[in-house]
């Protein structure tokens, strides 16, 4: 155990956050989400919910402060009546992090599974929120 770092972040998952770079993004998807076939770099961390996650994550990972948007969330497939309430902690938990407002990015369905291939890695939670994935873009520790 080390001082200051959330138990929730594994070994694995601290290496990752550690090797990213600035601009490298990281996906933190739901239980629904097709994270094992899209993932360059996986991290299991079943059990837990995208909220937790995307706190402990923020509290080491600082956001791309270059970008207008350096988190986007899957938006909602046209005519599905889900209002994903799920957002309204994710602005929270970056204005905490952040000590701003982030705008969240929506992506439709298929371009953000293309986003997700391309990120450095994709942590898949046991989170049972529809549309609850999102990805954070890596800044610079200023």
């Amino acid at each position: 155990m080390l001082k200051s770092i959330p138990p929730i972040l594994s070994p694995e998952l601290l290496k990752i956050l550690m090797e990213m770079g600035h601009g490298d993004e990281l996906v933190i998807a739901d239980g629904n989400f097709p994270a094992a076939s899209h993932a360059q770099r996986l991290v299991r961390l079943d059990g837990h919910g995208v909220p937790e996650v995307l706190d402990a994550v923020l509290s080491l990972l600082p956001l791309d402060q270059y970008v207008n948007q350096p988190a986007a969330v899957m938006g909602v497939v046209p005519g599905d009546p889900v209002v994903p309430v799920i957002w309204e902690q994710y602005a929270a938990l970056t204005e905490k992090h952040e000590g701003k407002t982030i705008m969240l990015e929506e992506l439709e369905r298929f371009a953000f599974y293309e986003r997700a291939k391309q990120a450095y890695a994709i942590v898949a939670t046991s989170e049972r929120a529809q549309y609850a994935n999102i990805i954070v873009k890596k800044g610079c520790v200023l």
